[in-house]
């Protein structure tokens, strides 16, 4: 793996993507290769994250992320606006139904779970906050999908065909195109085994003041805890809770803000 192209801070600050669960720690000599710069150079980087607190030396001459990250994590939990109106639906509707709540943002073209109540009887591996899932599988990301400006969709099919393709999303630009239309006319979308065998999702959408979409709230569960019938009032109490966040969203802003677009 190396990285290529962009801006001296670009490449600096993607030294930071390495660093996964799979691999937490990489050594200086490991992070030059990846960078692509000179030994110098790198170094340089490697000595501002470090000053910065996002990279911290280990045993062995390796490098892990720093401090600083979660102390940036705190400050996300406390103060994002979507986090604080989403949370406490999210929960409730968890609660409620007895199943795994989800909170999600749209994340730099993916989709990343930023909160979440696992249900005692949660499927191994459900997501969870921190991951990032790409945005054409699962209930979470394709409501969030149906919802993008179509100067996005364009750009997306055309790099994406295929990809959207095997996910059922529709094999040209009119199919493509119908079938997000179908998500926004329902107000949320309904998967099974998208990512997960049997694990069923519904998610509805979260709307910023302007009407952009920001991201989106849900639930999950084994498929076979809930009979098919079942799936339309699940669905109702997900569009509900996604409901009161937007409006909680849209009184956190600051005044003057217009409010967030109904669900449809």
């Amino acid at each position: 793996m190396e990285m290529r192209g962009g801006s001296s801070l670009d490449r600096m600050l993607a030294l930071l993507e390495v660093f996964t669960t799979a691999a937490p720690a990489w050594s200086t000599e490991d992070l030059i290769r990846f960078s692509g710069a000179s030994r110098s150079t790198c170094y340089r980087y490697i000595k501002a994250l470090q000053a910065a607190g996002l990279l911290t030396p280990v045993a062995g001459g390796a490098w892990m992320l720093g401090p600083r990250i979660i102390e940036l994590d705190r400050t996300m939990r406390l103060c994002d606006p979507v986090m604080n109106a989403g949370g406490p639906p999210m929960r409730r509707l968890a609660e409620e139904t007895g199943f795994s709540g989800l909170l999600c943002l749209l994340f730099s073209g993916t989709v990343m779970c930023v909160d979440d109540v696992p249900a005692s009887h949660a499927p191994e591996g459900i997501f969870s906050r921190g991951q990032r899932r790409p945005l054409f599988a699962g209930a979470v990301s394709k409501v969030i999908l149906a919802h993008l400006p179509p100067h996005r969709l364009r750009s997306l099919f055309a790099r994406h065909r295929t990809t959207i393709a095997a996910a059922g999303l529709g094999a040209d630009w009119d199919a493509f195109r119908a079938a997000l239309r179908a998500i926004r006319d329902a107000g949320h979308c309904i998967t099974v085994g998208e990512f997960h065998p049997g694990v069923l999702g519904i998610a509805a959408p979260l709307f910023g003041p302007e009407g952009d979409v920001l991201g989106s709230l849900g639930i999950a569960t084994e498929a076979k805890r809930v009979l098919p019938a079942a799936r339309a009032e699940l669905a109702a109490k997900v569009m509900a809770a996604a409901q009161n966040a937007c409006s909680r969203i849209a009184e956190e802003q600051p005044s003057g803000a217009r409010p967030a677009r109904a669900l449809r």
